[in-house]
């Protein structure tokens, strides 16, 4: 492999100079860095993430704890930090958190004490006292994706408030009749992002004078398959029929849209739907949305964490906290 003397030679600099370009610290012109990046790529050379530790103190590597990872919404956070990370040179390390509280303790105990990382960014995880504590104990930047932590730097979507948007959005267009699908208590667990969309809803519904219907609230499980089921107990138990869905995920919502065409009912002319989040598959559905931008949380994640790791006393890191959401109609919605 080609050594750092090379490609110093080949771009006309010294190896102090490809050294502070490669890695990204330090004061290096924008022409003298794309002059070592093209004699390292001609050259075929790679930092020596080993040298470069020792050299730094850092790993170049973040940790990164997680509740799910089988789940589209984690999925599309990691792919937004991962993204941010690589092109500058991050490596990331995955920690699942799981029911096993054991396994819990263990990362917050011992794994991420190991010193293999620079930093730690938590996505929608509801830290306790203790390893909040924990955390801060590694002397590490960290940022949360979340509800609040006061003694955390957190980038937070207010869920109420995303939830009486697209609750309005429907009376907008002229709905009362507005059912809500939810979620089981089981899964009202970080932030009780659940509990949090029905106060939206019920919010919304105040709002505009409407009075909450009990029967027109049934809960699920965050799926497509969950959403489908519920839609299905809505639309088809006796009684008054809602003209209007709104649903606390898109994957849920999708689900509805099955169902109500499994039903007979037309969407939007005989209901009308509208979910959370920005799913992927929400533009092929044509599903009204209000997109809260996962893949970019995880961009700002990471830009936050990185702008902590290059700050100095001098010029701390400034971490925005509140996240940004957008109505976004398509199909599903119609006035009534």
């Amino acid at each position: 492999m080609a050594s750092i003397d090379e490609v110093a030679r080949l771009a006309g600099v010294s190896t102090a100079t490809v050294s502070r370009a490669l890695s990204g610290r330090g004061q290096v012109s924008e022409a003298a860095r794309e002059r070592v990046r093209k004699a390292a790529q001609s050259l075929g050379y790679v930092v020596s993430s080993r040298a470069s530790s020792l050299a730094s103190g850092r790993t170049r590597n973040v940790g990164v704890v997680v509740p799910f990872l089988d789940r589209w919404f984690f999925s599309a956070v990691l792919s937004g930090v991962s993204s941010a990370l690589m092109r500058h040179g991050y490596d990331i390390t995955l920690y699942n958190i799981t029911a096993d509280s054991d396994v819990r303790s263990e990362v917050f105990g011992t794994f991420l004490r190991r010193q293999r990382v620079d930093a730690v960014i938590a996505v929608s995880i509801e830290l306790d006292a203790d390893e909040t504590q924990q955390l801060l104990d590694l002397g590490l930047p960290v940022i949360a994706i979340g509800g609040p932590n006061p003694k955390l730097d957190t980038l937070t979507v207010d869920d109420v408030a995303l939830a009486q948007l697209a609750t309005e959005h429907l009376i907008g267009l002229g709905h009362r009749d507005i059912a809500h699908i939810g979620a089981n208590p089981e899964f009202d667990l970080d932030f009780h992002i659940p509990t949090n969309r029905r106060l939206g809803f019920e919010k919304g519904l105040a709002s505009g004078g409407i009075p909450l219907n009990p029967v027109f609230f049934e809960p699920a499980d965050f799926t497509v398959s969950g959403g489908y089921r519920a839609a299905k107990q809505l639309l088809g138990r006796p009684g008054p029929r809602p003209t209007a869905l709104f649903v606390a995920s898109d994957e849920m919502a999708i689900g509805a849209i099955l169902a109500a065409r499994d039903l007979g009912f037309r969407v939007p002319q005989d209901l009308s739907i509208v979910g959370i989040d920005g799913h992927e598959l929400g533009e092929f559905f044509q599903l009204t949305t209000v997109d809260q931008f996962p893949l970019g949380q995880g961009e700002r994640a990471a830009e936050a964490v990185l702008a902590k790791l290059a700050a100095t006393d001098a010029a701390p890191a400034r971490t925005p906290a509140a996240l940004p959401y957008e109505l976004n109609v398509r199909g599903t919605t119609a006035r009534l």
